[in-house]
């Protein structure tokens, strides 16, 4: 009787091993993607020019200047980031608070 429950205890330890450790290998990605997802909102532009002094961008976005200004091209590129302060992108250009 004692070889066969160490056989079942073996038997289950094969089968459910892998699933359980697997389990616990998917649970950290998943709240560290939650946690690193939430960007922060900034009241203005003062205030976000403070942590990112050329602004904040969408991946792909790009400066759009009159006349013979040059484009603001080293705003931090973060499409979260600029999805939390959208407001503050007056001309709808996909950089918010760009300065040089």
């Amino acid at each position: 009787m004692k070889r066969n429950a160490i056989a079942l205890l073996g038997a289950v330890v094969l089968v459910l091993g892998p699933t359980l450790a697997g389990c616990s290998e998917v649970s950290a990605p998943i709240s560290a993607s939650l946690s690193s997802s939430v960007a922060k909102t900034y009241k203005n532009c003062t205030e976000l020019n403070k942590k990112y002094p050329h602004g904040v961008g969408k991946k792909g976005a790009k400066d759009k200047v009159r006349g013979s200004t040059k484009p603001v091209t080293n705003f931090t590129v973060s499409t979260a980031l600029y999805n939390a302060n959208k407001k503050s992108d007056r001309d709808k250009d996909g950089v918010a608070c760009e300065k040089r």
